[in-house]
């Protein structure tokens, strides 16, 4: 199967690793190789395209700056490096983006946010609100309170879980190696790179391997893992060489990685999870006027409810029923079920007045919304 091209792509997560950001041998930023690569990324955002960043480093950046020995640290060690690499994290990001006239948006994250609904709902606003003022969002688990039981353990997870929050089309791993193998090509000269999955089978699962590198907590079986849950949300992966200098440039001109491909599309994958897999907590009934708004592709406004039943919170699934009582479809709410009864039937620069916060415009978005036929 003929593999895609970078430029078929709207919305585009890429993950950078700590081995690929920090030279462990010096112990120092590779600011060159970074600097090319935001080059790239501004190239693409010129193009129109959103751009998101998942970047390790904070850890490793922090050990450089205290001076501290090589080898494992206890988890309040990393804890601490971390909160003196992250603020050099985001002056870095920051500063190679600002170069090209782009701002950066830093973004912190647990396991949490992105498993409990309110949570997630609230990370995604946020990104959507970034990637609408043509900042880049960059994002990084939160090392500084994670723990051995909550955390990702690998940022290439954290990747996957990030790009199918942010309805992406495609995330680019860069890792020290250009793809996958079936076999370890550093003890095998014949191993060959697979250049396309079309789906994950076991046979692709057995030929991943660990990581190699003391500041990875990655390894290609991580990036497999990570690849079955972009996959199953409906992004596309791939998995490219991060050493060279250009390297978004570089898959472009139709260099050498692995494609992960999906079915489907992120938001047709969100959309079958909110129909078939929430159970819904409440009821709302719209006007006719809001059931023709829907059909046409249209977010719920509050304007358009006449009735709310049931005790939901915000991110919770609920049933959109017409007038008539007929289901219209299914969504996720944006307001807890006492606030959702207060603003509906009213206009949206109504909602601040009465809440008395700035809260969102539409009840339902579209893109949290399932409209039956």
């Amino acid at each position: 199967m003929a593999s895609p091209q970078l430029s078929q792509f709207r919305r585009i997560v890429v993950k950078v690793g700590s081995a690929l950001l920090v030279d462990s041998d010096k112990g120092e930023l590779r600011a060159s190789w970074l600097a090319a690569l935001a080059a790239d990324m501004a190239k693409l955002h010129r193009e129109g395209r959103d751009v998101l960043v998942v970047s390790s480093g904070s850890i490793a950046l922090g050990r450089s700056r205290l001076k501290l020995p090589r080898g494992p640290l206890k988890l309040e060690e990393s804890q601490a490096a971390a909160a003196v690499g992250q603020i050099e994290l985001a002056r870095i990001w920051s500063e190679v983006l600002g170069a090209h006239g782009i701002g950066a948006g830093q973004i912190l994250v647990t396991l949490q946010d992105t498993e409990e609904r309110r949570r997630y709902l609230n990370a995604r606003s946020t990104i959507g609100k970034l990637l609408e003022w043509r900042a880049i969002p960059v994002i990084n688990e939160n090392d500084t309170v994670a723990t051995n039981e909550i955390r990702y353990g690998d940022n290439d997870r954290l990747a996957a879980r990030v790009a199918t929050m942010a309805s992406a089309d495609l995330l680019v791993l860069l890792s020290d190696i250009d793809g996958l193998y079936d076999a370890p090509p550093k003890h095998n000269p014949n191993a060959k790179l697979i250049p396309v999955v079309e789906s994950i089978s076991s046979e692709i699962e057995a030929v991943a391997g660990d990581a190699e590198s003391e500041l990875s907590r990655g390894g290609m079986r991580t990036k497999v893992e990570a690849a079955k849950i972009a996959t199953t949300g409906g992004t596309h992966m791939l998995i490219a060489s991060g050493k060279i200098e250009h390297p978004l440039q570089a898959i472009a001109d139709g260099g050498r990685c692995t494609w992960f491909l999906t079915p489907a599309n992120p938001i047709t994958s969100r959309k079958r999870w909110i129909a078939g897999s929430l159970e819904p907590k409440g009821t709302i009934t719209i006007d006719a006027g809001a059931v023709a708004a829907l059909r046409a592709g249209a977010s719920l406004l509050p304007a358009g409810v006449i009735k709310v039943e049931g005790q939901f919170a915000r991110g919770d699934a609920v049933i959109v029923r017409g007038p008539d009582t007929s289901e219209v479809g299914r969504g996720l709410i944006a307001y807890d079920a006492e606030d959702a009864e207060r603003i509906k039937g009213r206009s949206s620069p109504d909602v601040m007045t009465i809440l008395g916060i700035s809260g969102r415009s539409e009840m339902i978005h579209r893109d949290d919304l399932v409209v039956g036929g």
